[in-house]
């Protein structure tokens, strides 16, 4: 149904730093951008590599307020071993912790997840919904 979604951040380079080393262990890449320091309408989107962008982060240094509470955004996973590598990348540069790599069996026998907050607020989780 979704084509893409895109996320206001305040800070683009930060953002960006965070989003290259939180999406690489899910096997998401940056596959465009549009950095021109100091400038407005800055950009960068990520998805598969060679493919389009599913996911666009947007500079928006004034009034930038993520989503909701009920809003989150869920990554695709791989397997296991990247939803902890997802984590760990995510809290190193930036990230907080929402709740540590797991299985969820409240959501399925087979839903492993872990779910960070990005620097701008935005409720992340990556997840790997299938028998290993």
């Amino acid at each position: 149904m979704l084509h893409h979604i895109a996320l206001g951040v305040s800070n683009i380079e930060r953002a960006a730093a965070f989003y290259d080393a939180a999406l690489a262990p899910l096997g998401y890449v940056r596959v465009w951008d549009d950095l021109r320091p100091g400038e407005a309408d800055q950009a960068v989107g990520y998805g598969p590599p060679g493919g389009g962008d599913k996911l666009a982060i947007k500079f928006r240094p004034k009034g930038q307020r993520p989503p909701g509470p009920g809003f989150h955004l869920a990554f695709a996973a791989p397997d296991r071993r990247s939803i902890a590598r997802f984590h760990a990348a995510a809290l190193a540069h930036g990230g907080k912790d929402n709740g540590g790599p797991g299985p969820r069996p409240d959501y399925g026998p087979h839903y492993y997840a872990a779910f960070v907050i990005d620097p701008d607020g935005h409720r992340l989780e990556a997840v790997f919904n299938a028998p290993e």
